[in-house]
């Protein structure tokens, strides 16, 4: 047992004095191993300083196309049409005596592929083209230069779309704006007339407008104006040549003494429907993205509507003793107008609040304010977009507070950016007003405005296209 012991002890003790030779070899050899790590790493560290230099120095990623983006403007573009044909030739065709109902149809059908055709050859270029302040150029006159290679801008720098879908997203608010005009003058105006003064007030109002608001180095866009989807724009610009246009044209006969009462209002309100659907389309397409100012802008053209048809609905059974189905559906037009140039900038709660205010100013428009400027203004064309736009314009520049839930920066000031959008207002009213009364001229000088008594009595459909809408 002792000398198990013994053998047991010697054999632990060789191996101690074996690992201590181990040892001292490691440590002999540690300053060449230290070396041969250096060595290796050395190479990979004065790379380094190499490579980021040659990260900074690489140029930015080109901008590509947001497919997203380009799917959701192509159906916004699509649904802007839908406002018009047949939206509004449906909303404003079942306004107007059986007699005249295709007359209408023809007049918005018409002025618009118009409009889309003088858009392609010029009107783009110079609401769009170039940096002026108050017009464009025509480097884009045919659409010269852009291809389906060609992008455009949209609110997020490195987000873009063709700037193909772009014309044609513009090309549709050109066009519901000039038929937006038709309403006005309905039933006694000559179809030839209301094409060439389509065309000229477009040039000459239209166009400036538009680029004054939305365009680069535009006036109004310069000094800070608050035009979403096109309140001064599209519904004051159109409201006003309307108005100029009822006294122009004239009372329709028998004005005052004989019931003008629509002759459908089921397709009034198939047609106000179909408007309320394509708004989305107009408002929140205007974000040019599918983010997150989109679905403001949606939120509010649902809740902004909806807030109108109630009031509109709550002032006719005050004051009228009934709420009408044409109150409701001009109502939820009013709602789609005041919330448009606002849609992006205020909060849900601004919007169902400009609703509610748009409700019972329009129905004043319609009755109290049409009596006192005495035009015949067919179809309300001024006392809904005129004064829901003006509405709209002003307020935007309230509840785009963001301490009234909108989306103003924080040193927003409500009074300074009221005296801007009323500075909008007033160059929209004065501009179209006084182009559009030229323009009435002209054409009265040259091809006459209205059609002989005896057509207006027989009807529009019959003497100025043939045929009838409905046969008995």
């Amino acid at each position: 047992m002792r000398k198990l012991i013994a053998s047991f002890a010697l054999g632990l003790a060789a191996l101690g004095l074996l690992g201590v030779a181990h040892a001292q070899e490691v440590a002999a050899s540690a300053p060449e191993i230290a070396s041969a790590v250096e060595a290796a790493v050395a190479p990979a560290a004065a790379v380094a300083p190499e490579a980021a230099s040659a990260a900074e120095a690489a140029p930015t990623p080109t901008p590509t196309v947001n497919k997203g983006d380009t799917a959701w403007m192509m159906v916004s573009t699509i649904l802007v049409i839908l406002m018009v044909v047949p939206g509004l030739a449906l909303f404003y065709g079942g306004l107007v005596r059986s007699k005249n109902m295709l007359s209408v149809l023809m007049q918005v059908l018409v002025v618009f592929s118009l409009i889309s055709v003088l858009w392609a050859a010029y009107g783009y270029s110079l609401a769009f083209g170039g940096a002026g302040t108050i017009i464009g150029d025509l480097s884009k006159a045919f659409l010269s230069g852009i291809t389906p290679a060609s992008m455009a801008d949209t609110f997020t720098p490195d987000a873009k779309i063709p700037e193909l879908i772009f014309v044609a997203f513009q090309c549709t608010f050109a066009g519901i704006t000039c038929a937006l005009i038709v309403g006005a003058f309905a039933e006694r105006i000559k179809f030839g007339a209301v094409l060439l003064f389509s065309a000229l007030w477009f040039t000459f109002s239209y166009l400036p407008i538009a680029h004054m608001v939305w365009g680069a180095g535009g006036y109004l866009l310069s000094k800070g104006a608050l035009d979403f989807a096109g309140g001064t724009v599209v519904h004051i610009n159109s409201a006003v040549a309307g108005l100029v246009g009822a006294y122009m044209v004239g009372k329709r006969l028998g004005y005052g003494r004989e019931s003008f009462t629509p002759h459908s209002l089921t397709l009034t309100m198939v047609g106000a429907s179909l408007l309320w659907v394509g708004w989305f389309g107009f408002n929140a397409g205007s974000a040019l993205e599918a983010n997150g100012s989109a679905a403001l802008a949606f939120i509010n053209t649902l809740l902004a509507t909806a807030a109108a048809v109630l009031a509109w609905c709550v002032g006719e059974a005050l004051f009228k003793g009934k709420a009408s189905m044409l109150g409701a559906a001009s109502g939820a037009v009013a709602g789609l107008v005041v919330i448009t140039p606002a849609c992006g900038s205020v909060g849900a709660m601004g919007a169902i609040v400009m609703g509610l205010i748009a409700g019972f100013i329009c129905l004043w428009g319609v009755s109290g304010l049409k009596k006192m400027l005495g035009a015949d203004d067919a179809l309300d064309v001024f006392g809904i977009h005129g004064v829901g736009g003006i509405a709209g314009a002003l307020l935007t520049g309230v509840f785009a507070a963001p301490g009234l839930g909108g989306t103003g920066a924080e040193d927003f000031s409500i009074a300074h950016q009221l005296l801007v959008q009323a500075e909008g207002v007033v160059i929209t009213i004065v501009w179209s007003g006084i182009v559009a009364a030229i323009c009435y001229k002209i054409v009265d000088l040259v091809i006459g405005l209205r059609v002989p008594e005896e057509e207006e009595r027989e009807g529009l459909d019959i003497t100025s296209h043939g045929e009838t809408a409905y046969h008995k």
